[in-house]
């Protein structure tokens, strides 16, 4: 690999770094380039910042460590300035680097990695049933292309109970039964979470996002069911400088503080366990899953009165974005929950795709 160069600087960007540097040691990154240097800092972990400009070693690859609708402009910006070599990181290529990381690292700790299309199956019908719920709202920004849901996923309405607007006609709502639909603008999808443990009575129920769904085979539930797989997560990430750090350095400190505290008075072991996780970078993302009836009920049975504990500690924000930080840590949460519970869930993971 060499010398590289990392366009952004942000979270993105130094999760590129760390697959490049763990799958490539002699990978070395001689900055990260950025074309505006008033939200960024200087230096990270060691690396230096700074801006796309004339005089850098332009005959290095560099690669686009940012959302993609951002890559066009970057591109344009590095050839201005003389790179022909200029890597920009899809969806496909973080897939790639993302499952070849985990591949390497769960083999070094020891613990077995997992993505469902692996798994064998001998095509046999199965006895259960299972849904994939697809949480949407009616605040959801359009899709650029339009998605068909596969046929085992189902649109659930998240946030009903804040609007008499349906998406459709007979649509499923998160506001029928026991439910915490009127918390949607904290929780978020977890109100649809929430109304599955409470509703649904599928043998495999899953939740994902109306941009974002599992990379399914069509026999996933056989699947599931002849290997006997309790729980599919999202392949995880990789976050820096930790997942407790970056997560109180995008969000507010305070909450993520009380939680952990929340946990030592709730149980030191499970808080001490929590801890060390959170002091390394691998978690699934998104608050997404499919898990057996049991478990996810067993999941929701330790997640929601943690996050109630939370919620009415920090109350409400101002800023809505900053104000559905229950959903935020969540994710967090429900990837301590089956790390540590790993001897009794059988885990596998599933890619997942990001819709714009």
């Amino acid at each position: 690999m060499g010398k590289i160069y990392i366009a952004g600087a942000h979270s993105r960007a130094q999760s590129v770094k760390a697959y490049l540097e763990y799958l490539y040691p002699e990978t070395e990154l001689i900055s990260y380039l950025v074309d505006d240097m008033s939200d960024n800092e200087k230096v990270i972990e060691g690396v230096g910042v700074q801006l796309i400009k004339r005089g850098l070693h332009t005959e290095c690859p560099v690669y686009i460590g940012t959302r993609g609708v951002n890559h066009h402009k970057i591109t344009e910006e590095l050839k201005e300035v003389g790179f022909t070599k200029i890597i920009p990181v899809t969806v496909e290529l973080d897939i790639q680097l993302r499952n070849e990381y985990m591949q390497k690292f769960y083999k070094e700790q020891g613990k077995n990695f997992t993505v469902i299309d692996e798994l064998y199956t001998e095509n046999r019908k199965t006895t259960g049933n299972g849904t994939v719920y697809v949480a949407c709202s009616i605040y959801d920004k359009p899709l650029m292309k339009e998605y068909k849901l596969a046929d085992y996923e189902t649109v659930l309405q998240v946030g009903s109970a804040l609007t008499d607007e349906r998406i459709s006609e007979n649509v499923l709502i998160d506001c029928s039964g026991d439910n915490i639909s009127c918390k949607n603008k904290q929780f978020c999808e977890l109100t649809g979470l929430y109304w599955l443990w409470k509703n649904a009575t599928e043998d495999y129920i899953g939740l994902v996002h109306y941009r974002r769904h599992f990379l399914l085979p069509d026999n996933w539930k056989e699947r599931m069911e002849e290997n006997d797989i309790d729980v599919i997560l999202p392949v995880p990430l990789y976050v820096a400088p930790s997942i407790s750090e970056n997560y109180m350095k995008r969000h507010m400190k305070s909450d993520w503080m009380y939680m952990m505290e929340y946990l030592k008075s709730y149980d030191l072991k499970e808080y001490n366990k929590a801890k060390r996780l959170f002091a390394g970078n691998i978690y699934s993302p998104c608050n997404m899953l499919i898990a057996r009836r049991k478990v996810l009920d067993e999941l929701c049975k330790w997640l929601f009165p943690i996050l109630d504990a939370v919620v009415k500690h920090g109350g409400e924000k101002e800023d809505t974005y900053m104000n559905r930080y229950p959903g935020f840590i969540s994710e967090r949460l429900i990837t301590y929950f089956f790390e540590e519970r790993s001897n009794k869930y059988k885990v596998i993971y599933a890619n997942k795709n990001f819709l714009t």
